[in-house]
């Protein structure tokens, strides 16, 4: 199975912590569709198994009409070999719920929402620059609720000026609304971003590394008591509704990016990405001539990849296909590797399977990286 994902790249107003491919202009939003369509079909070979995901993200692909999406959706589905059980997921920002965008949606043929709450309270929204309101959340998840089993919310923990108890009514408000699947992201502060500079320049105070962690932890454990399976590190889903998307993407199938800045990857070892400019794609689309990059990953890159997504997922890392797949030498150096994290208990076998234990999950990174070659 395959992945597709679409990259819109259009927002209202630029999150001060975003660092992916976006514009505010809306110069250029009424063409995008119809030049990703044309990269569709310029790219619909490299596609060799049929899609079990289509993801909509950004950007803001909310901000696409229901009709356009659903003409979209149509031509995937004359172009592509779909599963009988395909996962068409869309992102969508509270400020754009309305009741007939939502049934113009299920129109279409999604049948999955991820919505953007991030947080709660009005202090997080505007520190970030989000175009909703906490009241908006709140709303927007109430019609979501009313037309949309599937759905998901996004949260940010670590923000400035955070605390626990903060933390704790963000996920209270957000388990109200009985969502299937939740995504819980650390605030990562990225160069570049207006985020960075307000710290840089000690107009917002970043928290401590301890108190991110004991919001993490408190995530994990209250998750759990949910009924909500941490099958990924940043993923939370009730039995049945993992998203298809995350789970190909961290098992290493191959997917295909269409948009601006959008990656690629054949599930062998090649990966590509398109050019992070809406003018230069547009005339990389328009002629024919894509403007992308491409690398092609050795042994070493793949099995660092494989450590790191790996250790992510709820299933661990397998040291028998490690010995399959790169070979002896490899499924040797891990073990060797292994040792101090593993009397530390941070780590654990599980028969074949390595995996992060409960208590050290917040570790993930810098353990991941002690196993790496370099």
């Amino acid at each position: 199975m395959s992945n597709l994902y679409i990259h819109y790249p259009y927002c209202k107003q630029a999150c001060h912590y975003c660092n992916f491919h976006f514009s505010t202009m809306k110069k250029g939003r009424d063409q995008i569709m119809g030049l990703i369509e044309k990269e569709l079909e310029i790219r619909v070979n490299e596609v060799k198994s049929p899609l079990d995901s289509i993801y909509f993200g950004g950007g803001s692909p909310s901000l696409i009409s229901s009709k356009s999406l659903g003409c979209f959706i149509q031509k995937i589905k004359e172009d592509f070999e779909i599963s009988n059980e395909v996962e068409i997921t869309m992102e969508v920002n509270p400020d754009d719920v309305s009741k007939d965008y939502l049934l113009g949606l299920k129109e279409s043929g999604i049948n999955r929402l991820s919505l953007g709450i991030q947080s709660f309270f009005e202090k997080d929204l505007q520190l970030m620059n989000r175009a909703h309101s906490a009241d908006q959340a709140h709303k927007s998840l109430g019609l979501v609720g009313k037309y949309f089993d599937n759905f998901s919310l996004d949260l940010i923990y670590g923000m400035p000026n955070s605390n626990l108890l903060d933390w704790k009514k963000n996920i209270s408000l957000a388990l109200e609304h009985n969502p299937l699947h939740i995504s819980a992201y650390v605030l990562t502060v990225e160069k570049k971003t207006a985020l960075y500079h307000q710290i840089k320049q000690k107009k917002v105070k970043p928290i401590s590394d301890e108190a991110v962690k004991d919001q993490y932890d408190f995530l994990i454990d209250k998750l759990d008591s949910e009924g909500y399976i941490n099958y990924e590190f940043s993923s939370f889903g009730k039995p049945g509704y993992f998203s298809v998307n995350n789970q190909n993407y961290w098992n290493g199938k191959a997917y295909l990016g269409l948009g601006p800045s959008a990656h690629s990857y054949d599930g062998i070892g090649q990966r590509s990405w398109n050019v992070s400019n809406n003018n230069l794609y547009a005339a990389g689309v328009n002629s024919k001539k894509l403007d992308l990059e491409s690398e092609t990953l050795n042994t070493k890159d793949m099995y660092n990849e494989y450590i790191m997504t790996g250790l992510r997922k709820i299933d661990g890392l397998s040291l028998d296909h490690i010995k399959k797949v790169f070979g002896k030498t490899y499924a040797s150096y891990l073990e060797d590797q292994v040792g101090r994290h593993l009397d530390q208990r941070n780590i654990f076998w599980d028969g074949d399977y390595l995996k992060v234990s409960k208590q050290s999950k917040f570790l993930t990174d810098g353990i991941t990286a002690d196993l790496f070659i370099i």
